[in-house]
């Protein structure tokens, strides 16, 4: 099994978690996990209360960051399903957890590390992992079985990324799979000017900046890009505060993979995260000051799409004053309550409650750490020689659609989009 991730965005989606695998999961000889997000890897301790038991193979770094992203995430839903029995919210009687702590270390305990470049090897084959570039530790996967290969784009990452060297080169392959988050988009330039006017408006205004971001990954890079703002003076000297646990235990991850070069790390930013001027924001109850804070501020919270953690409790308190704003920093997914505010939404519903949407909300799209349609076009025509057929899964229909017309009309190659629970012959 390559990827075991949870369903995110629209509730029909979410439901499917709660589906039986396709599979016995006990018959399973090996799970690949190309990066440690919740969309790859979330499903993981679910896999195994059904009966995995086999290595789940990942490079250190992910290996690292996935223990923190379970426990984190076995955690959250312990609290959603106890709060929705405190309130009578949930339509379920009692609410459960998709999964528990116990679920999620059991999980962490079949992580097997595998060094970029090396073979690991399964029933039947091997697994190669190569740099992506899309967040720390993330990779490519070569699985060979049978004498095919099938190359796993994972996510890629963006050659511009400020810590991350770029995607490695593809290998030849007979088949690819890849990612289509934006198949059908080209991002514009990066102008963090566009964040920085916010913030100052905000200021200006006695306002708070909420910055719902992924905590692996995204946090970091909103990070080093505030300190280069405020170091250029062009945001004011306003308290930093990181409002989630597990964005804080990933920081601690990078900010020694960024001191010992890594190899997926740029050369040149061993001390691009240690910034003594943020604030770590570890207990609920420094959590639930800043709900409504006495004084301008700038809070980076998780998640990034709003779907959960104690960014949802800040959008609850927030976003009904207009003096503050929403920062949003990545890819919404539909269903999401980050996508409902991209799309001009006057009303959220959280824990069972509508708010209103008085705040501004701004969209800055210079975070993103998915390659854009052009890069990942540019990263399939560097793929020796022609495969047979290339998978595009892993986006919205549009958008997957319009990568598969792209390979297939500039690059020639047989580009299939899959309809889910389909089965083809490599």
């Amino acid at each position: 099994l390559v990827e075991c991730g949870l369903y995110q965005g629209l509730r029909d989606l979410r439901r499917q978690n709660w589906q039986p695998f396709g599979v016995d999961a006990s018959s399973l000889d090996a799970v690949v996990i190309t990066h440690a997000h919740l969309d790859h890897s979330g499903y993981l301790p679910r896999l195994v209360k059904e009966g995995f038991s086999g290595p789940v193979l990942c490079t250190p770094d992910t290996a690292e960051l996935i223990a923190i992203v379970l426990r984190d995430s076995a955690h959250l839903q312990e609290e959603d399903a106890a709060y929705a029995q405190r309130t009578g919210y949930s339509k379920h009687r009692p609410p459960l957890p998709l999964y528990d702590s116990a679920d999620a270390e059991k999980a962490i305990a079949l992580l097997s590390p595998v060094p970029f470049g090396q073979h690991a090897q399964v029933d039947g084959g091997s697994v190669v992992l190569r740099p992506a570039g899309h967040i720390l530790g993330s990779a490519t996967a070569l699985v060979e079985v049978g004498g095919r290969r099938v190359l796993f784009s994972g996510d890629l990452g963006r050659p511009t990324h400020p810590l991350l060297r770029p995607p490695a080169a593809p290998p030849a392959t007979d088949a690819v799979v890849v990612e289509s988050t934006y198949g059908n988009r080209t991002h514009p330039p990066a102008d963090l000017l566009v964040l920085a006017d916010a913030v100052r408006r905000t200021v200006r205004r006695g306002g708070v900046v909420l910055v719902p971001a992924f905590a692996v990954d995204r946090t970091e890079v909103v990070l080093v890009a505030l300190d280069r703002l405020r170091q250029a003076g062009d945001i004011p000297a306003v308290p930093v505060f990181v409002d989630s646990p597990m964005a804080l235990e990933s920081l601690r991850v990078y900010r020694r993979a960024l001191r010992e070069g890594r190899p997926d790390v740029r050369p040149d930013v061993r001390g691009a995260l240690d910034l003594g001027d943020v604030l770590e924001v570890r207990s609920a109850e420094e959590s639930a000051e800043l709900n409504e804070p006495r004084f301008p501020c700038i809070v980076v919270s998780a998640s990034g799409m709003g779907t959960g953690g104690r960014v949802v409790h800040h959008l609850r308190h927030q976003l009904p004053d207009s003096r503050n704003t929403v920062i949003l920093t990545g890819f919404q997914a539909a269903g999401t309550r980050g996508r409902d505010l991209l799309d001009g939404a006057r009303q959220l519903k959280m824990h069972g409650r509508y708010v209103p949407v008085r705040a501004e909300v701004v969209d800055v799209p210079d975070f993103t750490c998915h390659a854009d349609a052009d890069e990942l076009v540019a990263w399939l025509r560097r793929v020796p020689p022609s495969p047979d057929a290339v998978y595009v899964v892993h986006g919205e229909p549009d958008a997957s659609a319009a990568l598969g017309e792209r390979i297939t009309d500039e690059l020639g190659h047989l580009a299939v989009v899959p309809r889910s629970g389909e089965v083809v012959r490599i």
